[in-house]
């Protein structure tokens, strides 16, 4: 049996938030910072506006449930061309439920991802529903996460 192949990633996060007193106190300083890694496009994030992020950023949370609905979707559009599904069109529109502690943390409890796909023919539209199943199975990130992450899929047929 070959060994498991292994891949790494580098991402930097750099907080640009201080406003010249560092963390003195809890009001003192934005939340906001610049997410980034090689070659690529700087994300500015911030915390979400309940925790006094900016709402013009991107929240750590946010980016969770993007990930979530990313992988599916890479996932997704891989089992539908290895197993004969012409999908003409994806849309997902993701949401979760994250619950805080009296603590002051707080877990994710489930995510569901909405896909709305289309596919070429009439005679894919069962198996396009079905392949979604597979495709949380191979997702690298629904693998990764100790929470639900359930879908409620719809199929349409291109006109």
């Amino acid at each position: 049996m070959p060994s498991a192949r292994q891949h790494t990633y580098a991402t930097e996060v750099v907080w640009t938030g201080n406003l010249g007193t560092g963390t003195d106190s809890y009001r003192s300083y934005r939340r906001t910072h610049e997410v980034g890694a090689a070659g690529l496009p700087t994300i500015t994030g911030s915390a979400d506006p309940h925790f006094r992020g900016d709402a013009d950023r991107w929240n750590p949370e946010q980016l969770l449930l993007a990930a979530l609905s990313q992988c599916h979707l890479l996932s997704y559009l891989h089992v539908c061309a290895v197993n004969g599904v012409v999908v003409t069109a994806y849309t997902d529109r993701a949401d979760g439920t994250m619950t805080e502690t009296p603590d002051g943390g707080g877990h994710f409890t489930q995510v569901t991802l909405h896909p709305a796909v289309e596919v070429a023919d009439p005679g894919m539209a069962e198996k396009a529903l079905a392949l979604h199943e597979r495709a949380h199975a191979l997702c690298f990130i629904a693998n990764s996460v100790n929470f639900p992450v359930h879908h409620a899929p719809t199929v349409t047929v291109a006109p």
